[in-house]
Protein backbone atom coordinates (compact mmCIF):
# COMPACT_ATOMS: atom_id res chain seq x y z
CA UNK A 1 0.00 0.00 0.00
CA UNK A 2 2.97 2.28 0.59
CA UNK A 3 4.13 2.21 -3.07
CA UNK A 4 0.96 3.69 -4.70
CA UNK A 5 0.85 6.49 -2.12
CA UNK A 6 4.52 7.28 -2.72
CA UNK A 7 3.96 7.37 -6.49
CA UNK A 8 0.93 9.62 -6.10
CA UNK A 9 2.88 11.98 -3.85
CA UNK A 10 5.75 12.21 -6.35
CA UNK A 11 3.21 12.87 -9.14
CA UNK A 12 1.63 15.74 -7.19
CA UNK A 13 4.96 17.27 -6.26
CA UNK A 14 6.28 17.41 -9.82
CA UNK A 15 6.82 21.00 -10.89
CA UNK A 16 4.71 20.87 -14.04
CA UNK A 17 1.61 19.64 -12.15
CA UNK A 18 1.85 22.56 -9.73
CA UNK A 19 2.44 25.00 -12.59
CA UNK A 20 -0.59 23.63 -14.42
CA UNK A 21 -2.77 23.94 -11.33
CA UNK A 22 -1.68 27.55 -10.79
CA UNK A 23 -2.37 28.33 -14.45
CA UNK A 24 -5.86 26.86 -14.24
CA UNK A 25 -6.71 28.84 -11.11
CA UNK A 26 -5.41 32.09 -12.60
CA UNK A 27 -7.23 31.36 -15.87
CA UNK A 28 -10.50 30.76 -14.02
CA UNK A 29 -10.07 34.01 -12.07
CA UNK A 30 -9.26 35.91 -15.27
CA UNK A 31 -12.30 34.41 -16.99
CA UNK A 32 -14.49 35.55 -14.10
CA UNK A 33 -13.14 39.10 -14.47
CA UNK A 34 -13.79 39.08 -18.22
CA UNK A 35 -17.31 37.68 -17.71
CA UNK A 36 -17.98 40.44 -15.18
CA UNK A 37 -16.73 43.07 -17.61
CA UNK A 38 -18.88 41.72 -20.42
CA UNK A 39 -21.98 41.51 -18.23
CA UNK A 40 -21.44 44.93 -16.61
CA UNK A 41 -20.35 46.96 -19.63
CA UNK A 42 -20.51 45.34 -23.05
CA UNK A 43 -23.96 43.77 -23.08
CA UNK A 44 -25.63 46.91 -21.68
CA UNK A 45 -23.88 48.88 -24.43
CA UNK A 46 -25.22 46.37 -26.95
CA UNK A 47 -28.66 46.92 -25.47
CA UNK A 48 -28.29 50.67 -25.96
CA UNK A 49 -27.03 50.19 -29.52
CA UNK A 50 -29.94 47.93 -30.46
CA UNK A 51 -32.53 50.05 -28.67
CA UNK A 52 -33.49 47.45 -26.06
CA UNK A 53 -33.93 48.56 -22.48
CA UNK A 54 -32.54 46.63 -19.54
CA UNK A 55 -30.04 43.81 -19.23
CA UNK A 56 -29.34 42.43 -22.71
CA UNK A 57 -27.97 39.20 -21.23
CA UNK A 58 -31.47 38.33 -20.02
CA UNK A 59 -33.06 38.70 -23.47
CA UNK A 60 -34.95 35.68 -24.75
CA UNK A 61 -37.23 34.64 -27.56
CA UNK A 62 -40.05 32.14 -27.29
CA UNK A 63 -40.93 29.33 -29.68
CA UNK A 64 -43.88 27.05 -28.87
CA UNK A 65 -43.82 28.08 -25.23
CA UNK A 66 -40.09 27.44 -24.78
CA UNK A 67 -37.79 30.35 -23.96
CA UNK A 68 -34.37 30.58 -25.59
CA UNK A 69 -31.95 32.86 -23.68
CA UNK A 70 -29.96 34.25 -26.62
CA UNK A 71 -28.65 37.13 -24.50
CA UNK A 72 -26.82 34.74 -22.16
CA UNK A 73 -25.36 32.93 -25.15
CA UNK A 74 -24.21 36.22 -26.65
CA UNK A 75 -22.56 37.08 -23.30
CA UNK A 76 -20.70 33.76 -23.37
CA UNK A 77 -19.55 34.28 -26.97
CA UNK A 78 -18.26 37.78 -26.25
CA UNK A 79 -16.47 36.54 -23.11
CA UNK A 80 -14.86 33.70 -25.04
CA UNK A 81 -13.64 36.02 -27.79
CA UNK A 82 -12.19 38.48 -25.26
CA UNK A 83 -10.43 35.77 -23.25
CA UNK A 84 -9.03 34.21 -26.43
CA UNK A 85 -7.85 37.60 -27.72
CA UNK A 86 -6.14 38.49 -24.45
CA UNK A 87 -4.44 35.10 -24.24
CA UNK A 88 -3.28 35.33 -27.84
CA UNK A 89 -2.05 38.94 -27.77
CA UNK A 90 -0.64 39.00 -24.23
CA UNK A 91 0.69 35.44 -23.88
CA UNK A 92 1.08 33.57 -27.18
CA UNK A 93 2.56 36.34 -29.34
CA UNK A 94 5.04 37.64 -26.73
CA UNK A 95 6.13 34.10 -25.85
CA UNK A 96 6.64 33.30 -29.51
CA UNK A 97 8.77 36.42 -29.98
CA UNK A 98 10.80 35.68 -26.84
CA UNK A 99 11.42 32.08 -27.79
CA UNK A 100 12.43 33.12 -31.32
CA UNK A 101 14.84 35.66 -29.89
CA UNK A 102 16.43 33.59 -27.12
CA UNK A 103 16.04 30.10 -28.54
CA UNK A 104 16.44 30.37 -32.30
CA UNK A 105 15.12 27.36 -34.10
CA UNK A 106 17.79 25.23 -35.64
CA UNK A 107 17.01 23.25 -38.72
CA UNK A 108 17.53 19.71 -37.47
CA UNK A 109 15.91 18.10 -40.47
CA UNK A 110 18.19 15.47 -41.99
CA UNK A 111 18.57 15.38 -45.78
CA UNK A 112 15.94 13.11 -47.35
CA UNK A 113 15.98 10.71 -50.28
CA UNK A 114 13.34 8.47 -51.83
CA UNK A 115 13.37 4.72 -51.26
CA UNK A 116 13.86 3.02 -54.67
CA UNK A 117 11.33 0.31 -53.74
CA UNK A 118 8.35 2.13 -52.18
CA UNK A 119 9.27 5.76 -52.99
CA UNK A 120 8.81 6.84 -49.34
CA UNK A 121 10.90 9.74 -48.11
CA UNK A 122 13.66 8.42 -45.82
CA UNK A 123 16.87 9.93 -44.40
CA UNK A 124 19.55 10.03 -47.09
CA UNK A 125 22.06 8.26 -44.81
CA UNK A 126 19.73 5.30 -44.19
CA UNK A 127 20.76 1.84 -45.34
CA UNK A 128 17.29 0.32 -44.94
CA UNK A 129 13.84 1.83 -45.61
CA UNK A 130 11.78 2.34 -42.46
CA UNK A 131 8.55 1.78 -44.39
CA UNK A 132 9.15 -1.28 -46.58
CA UNK A 133 12.41 -2.49 -44.91
CA UNK A 134 14.15 -2.81 -48.27
CA UNK A 135 17.92 -2.40 -48.22
CA UNK A 136 18.77 0.84 -49.96
CA UNK A 137 22.56 0.73 -49.62
CA UNK A 138 24.88 3.62 -48.98
CA UNK A 139 24.26 6.70 -51.06
CA UNK A 140 26.12 10.00 -51.00
CA UNK A 141 24.49 12.39 -48.56
CA UNK A 142 23.87 15.86 -50.03
CA UNK A 143 26.14 18.44 -48.40
CA UNK A 144 28.75 15.92 -47.22
CA UNK A 145 32.17 15.55 -48.79
CA UNK A 146 33.11 11.98 -49.74
CA UNK A 147 36.60 11.19 -48.44
CA UNK A 148 37.07 8.02 -50.47
CA UNK A 149 38.01 5.95 -47.41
Amino acid sequence: MEQPVKGFRSFLLRGNVVDLAVGIVIGAAFTAVVNGFVTAFLTPLMGLATGTVGDYSKKTFTVAGTEFPFGAFLNAVISFVLVAAVIYFLVVLPFGKLSARFMPRQDLEAPKADCPECLSSIPAAATRCAFCTAEVGRRPVPGQVHTGA
